[in-house]
């Protein structure tokens, strides 16, 4: 009997599909196209990691199995190549990055295309390339033709370490989300995009996005609406002068005793009285180098200090001391806190700290007033000391305040956001120039579209300056250009633009990769986006996937794009551990998948990779799993050689045999469709383990159960099912047959209630076949989160099972 060699078959296939350009889809003919995508990777470090391998795998599967459900799949891929994760890599190993990059793009295609993915790499593109980013500079030259970028001097996130701004959603804990360094503040002149102008479309599209519920949470979370009033607090002795607070709590305004001041407030000098100045002046020196994360830290002591001034609360008449505090963020609001000590966490350790008085205003429900209380109240009750408002509900006295403020012309209602301005501007060399030319005589001048796009010239010394300014402000051949309106000596910008904006957009390229003379062709545009299905790391909730929402909202408005949506649906990932850690170098146990490649193939791990847990979830990856799944494709392999060998092969499908089939056909369909690949799997080896145990009894193996199985199994192992596809005689090739369809009348099976338990404790109940192996209910039993969330990171050490009644796992 011929051996399973995976070698010589993967080589073989990979020789075929390339010379028969088998992924290749004829964009503008295709009659039923389907945009399958997966997030491109950072070529930043040696090669692909076990988790790109994981994520792109499971993106092939459902793309091979709508194309071999008659779809006219385009899969591409490509490599966002600038930006500081590539640039820190070519830093650490003291290597040019376009050398780097170069390098080690090739290494990365040449293990993508040993992992087996039907990617169409004729529409490959690199963020790196002019041909590319010539059109991610005319993207930023229309943002700002259409007012949605513009330069501003203002307080931003400082990395020491990668000597650069950060954007909010790239500070993580108070720290670079790169590098991990502890991030400071600075104030720089810089380019944003204003994203924020759509926060309340970006907010709203979410409810009807089919988008992973992680994703959109944590996009609402970020997005952060809040209605409330913006309040005006007249300035006492400077007529007509106000400090502007917003609040969602107006029923709390009699609680104010104190109004707070970010140290960047305007008003914070003009307020400060002379025999405060020296004080003040050196707490705002302090404070504005602190980075936001930190001040707004609630482990952190608060601190502050008077101005000597005061404002007076425009229902009560009362003054009330305004005071500089460096929890409060210029950005954030109007930069001005009223303080609520009573009924607010973090102007409660204010006043503890600063000695102020706690008001309370809202009684919590059973308090009498004869005491103080020991700790905040936030909820709901009845007002007191609230003047002509007390004794009423605070919810009713909400609206009632706030009728009363706008009618006596000290503030209105209001909606304010969370969300921040996209901050663009990077000091680094790695990435894209900014297409902006500086005149002393015309002012900022964009470069004209003609002369696209702007060449990031070959400098050697690419390291940061370390004075604020781009490696690029040292090029003082490339940095002298003339003036594009008055012809005068002029400079370029020299920040180059965040790589997330380089990514924001790469979808609207694939289509048109080739077409040299425009970003997209608007004919391909309509037929193929937006783009079908979408995978990839909910790491990139509140960046990529909030960036790309914001690129598509603002095109669409421009008249660039007829939708407004960048992915039908999106599908978060999971994360793989081993032996229930997360991966690292420091840990040593890091998966490298050319190591697994080399000795069990990409079939085997391309499967076991999607069998050892949830997809969306995530994994534990042990050695033992994937020799298991070796296994099973070494018996995939040695069944189809006896079936080969089998004299007479029956043609007439028995009925039990036929109600077996269409019930594993059917699983692994609905399986497939809903990503939940492990059960698929699971279903897969059960019914291998069906025909084996006829053979063991001497029952002939059937033409359709053999192809059926492979047909199956094509999707996750795509080089093994096309070799025995022509081993057993079938057309070329068996990833351009259609899935097999089931009958539901032949697939249809009594199921009972399987209890699945963790350490004896209840975590779900599963609908299953009576007689389902331990292999396959352990498969379910992870399929569901209940479970997986109970299990994660755990080690199974013994499993309890009673087929149709009981699953036990016990965990250490």
């Amino acid at each position: 009997m011929q051996a399973y060699d995976h070698h010589a078959v993967e080589a073989k296939w990979r020789e075929v599909w390339e010379k028969e350009r088998l992924w290749e889809s004829d964009l503008h003919a295709a009659p039923r196209p389907y945009y399958n995508l997966m997030m491109f990777p950072y070529p930043s470090a040696e090669g692909l990691h076990v988790g790109n391998v994981f994520a792109f795998a499971g993106a092939d599967i459902h793309g091979r199995f709508m194309a071999m459900r008659g779809y006219d799949v385009f899969e591409p891929m490509g490599f966002d190549a600038f930006g500081i994760h590539s640039e820190n890599y070519a830093l650490k190993i003291n290597e040019h990055p376009a050398r780097l990059i170069a390098r080690n793009t090739r290494r990365f295609t040449e293990q993508l295309q040993r992992m087996g993915g039907r990617f169409d790499w004729s529409h490959a593109v690199y963020t790196t390339d002019p041909s590319y980013y010539k059109w991610t500079q005319w993207l930023f030259l229309q943002l700002y033709k259409g007012g949605l970028a513009y330069q501003d001097r203002a307080p931003v996130n400082w990395c020491p370490s990668c000597q650069t701004v950060l954007a909010d959603e790239q500070v993580v804990d108070g720290r670079c989300e790169r590098c991990e360094t502890l991030v400071t503040q600075r104030e720089l002149t810089q380019w944003f995009l204003r994203i924020t102008r759509y926060a309340g479309q970006l907010l709203d599209q979410l409810d009807n996005l089919d988008w992973s519920e992680v994703v959109k949470t944590a996009q609402r979370n970020w997005i952060g609406r809040s209605a409330g009033v913006e309040i005006r607090f007249p300035v006492e002795g400077l007529e007509g002068e106000t400090i502007d607070c917003f609040t969602t709590r107006p029923d709390t305004l009699f609680g104010v005793t104190c109004l707070a001041l970010a140290p960047e407030h305007s008003m914070a000098a003009r307020l400060t009285v002379p025999e405060q100045r020296s004080e003040v002046e050196a707490y705002i020196a302090r404070a504005v180098g602190r980075a936001a994360v930190d001040r707004l830290s609630g482990e952190r002591e608060k601190t502050g200090v008077f101005t000597g001034s005061h404002v007076v609360n425009p229902l009560s008449g009362e003054r009330i001391p305004v005071w500089v505090a460096d929890y409060v963020l210029a950005g954030y609001g109007s930069g001005a806190v009223m303080g609520v000590p009573a009924h607010d966490e973090r102007d409660f350790a204010f006043a503890q700290a600063m000695g102020l008085p706690v008001r309370v205003v809202v009684a919590p429900p059973g308090w009498s007033g004869s005491r103080e209380m020991a700790e905040v109240y936030t909820g709901q009750g009845r007002l007191i000391n609230s003047g002509d408002f007390s004794g009423l509900d605070s919810t009713k006295a909400w609206g009632l305040i706030a009728d009363r403020i706008e009618e006596k012309g000290f503030g209105e209602r209001k909606v304010t956001y969370r969300l921040r301005d996209w901050l663009i501007s990077r000091q680094r060399y790695w990435g894209p120039p900014i297409p902006i030319i500086y005149c002393d005589t015309c002012g900022t001048v964009p470069v004209p579209e003609e002369d696209l796009p702007v060449l990031l010239p070959e400098v050697e010394n690419f390291k940061p300056l370390g004075t604020g300014q781009s490696p690029l402000a040292a090029a003082s051949e490339w940095l002298r250009v003339p003036c594009p309106r008055c012809g005068r000596e002029a400079r370029r910008e020299t920040d180059v633009s965040d790589n997330f904006l380089d990514s924001a957009w790469y979808f609207l390229r694939y289509p048109s990769a080739q077409d040299a003379g425009r970003a997209w062709d608007p004919e391909l545009i309509r037929k193929w986006l937006p783009v079908d299905s979408y995978i990839g790391g909910k790491e990139h909730a509140v960046l990529h996937l909030m960036y790309t929402r914001f690129i598509v909202f603002a095109l669409h408005d421009l008249g660039l794009l007829s939708f407004d949506t960048p992915f039908r649906r999106f599908r978060a990932h999971g994360v793989i551990t081993r032996e229930g850690a997360k991966m690292s170098k420091s840990r040593g146990n890091v998966v490298n998948p050319d190591e697994y490649f080399d000795r069990y193939g990409a079939d085997t791990f391309r499967t076991y990779l999607m069998f050892m847990g949830s997809y969306e979830e995530g994994g534990d990856f042990s050695d033992a799993g994937i020799r298991g799944v070796h296994r099973f494709l070494q018996r995939v392999w040695a069944l189809v050689q006896r079936y080969r060998e089998q004299q007479g092969i029956p043609r007439e499908l028995p009925p039990e045999n036929a109600r077996i089939l269409h019930r594993t056909m059917e699983k692994v369909t609905r399986d497939v469709e809903g990503l939940k690949y492990n059960t698929a799997v699971a279903a897969l080896m059960e019914y291998l383990n069906e025909l084996q145990g006829r053979e063991q009894h001497h029952e002939p193996l059937y033409r359709q159960e053999v192809e059926t199985f492979l047909l199956l199994l094509a999707p996750f192992a795509p080089f093994i099912a096309e070799e025995l596809w022509e081993q057993v005689g079938g057309p070329f090739s068996v990833h351009r047959q259609r899935w097999p369809e089931y009958n539901p009348e032949l697939a249809a099976d009594i199921v009972v209630e399987l209890a699945v338990q963790v350490n004896g404790r209840l975590r779900d109940v599963l609908r299953v076949e009576p007689q389902l192996s331990q292999e396959a209910a352990v498969a379910a039993a992870l399929g569901s989160p209940k479970v997986a969330a109970a299990v994660k990171g755990r080690l199974v050490s013994k499993i309890y099972y009673l087929p149709g009644k009981l699953l036990n796992m016990v965990i250490k």
